[in-house]
């Protein structure tokens, strides 16, 4: 299992499954158990349990065995934990996340924004326009907004992502 004490690959569980999940994720036993059976070991509500298992599944980072009882015909699931795939997932959170960061770049340096002086709004250049560069709000005068070290601020986040 990956360590669960890195500070990214918690980060990432946690914002997979909270701080519930990560708890059931940490005490988790070992081998196939079953839902109810990681809910009284964890100390986890069984509900919690469930949801985590879930994202867990869906995210490639926990199977699920089917095993159907002969005599009565009930099926029990049988679950263990499979982190192997949690870098291939970090390294697509990382893309999308690049990703989405030049998104905003390129929208904050393809603008021209105005904001209130008393923190109301901050609108693009056109909408300022609209409103005849008072705010909405409270009535104030629109002051032009220089956000470079906005754009500055994501340029050098985009450049740390990709360094890593």
């Amino acid at each position: 299992m990956n360590d669960l004490n890195d500070p990214v690959i918690r980060g990432y569980l946690t914002r997979l499954v909270g701080e519930d999940g990560l708890v059931m994720v940490e005490r988790m036993p070992e081998g196939e158990v079953t839902d109810e059976q990681i809910a009284e070991a964890t100390e986890v509500l069984l509900n919690v349990v469930r949801r985590t298992l879930f994202i867990m599944s869906e995210n490639k980072l926990a199977v699920c065995r089917r095993e159907r009882d002969s005599n009565s015909g009930w099926l029990t699931y049988l679950w263990h934990l499979d982190m192997t795939d949690v870098d291939p997932q970090l390294a697509k959170e990382k893309k999308k996340l690049t990703k989405n960061l030049a998104l905003r770049l390129d929208f904050e340096e393809g603008n021209v924004f105005y904001v209130c002086p008393d923190g109301c709004v901050r609108m693009l250049f056109n909408d300022a326009v609209e409103n005849e560069f008072l705010c909405p709000m409270c009535g104030e005068d629109l002051t032009f907004k220089d956000n470079a070290d906005f754009t500055d601020a994501l340029k050098k986040r985009i450049e740390t992502i990709s360094e890593k």
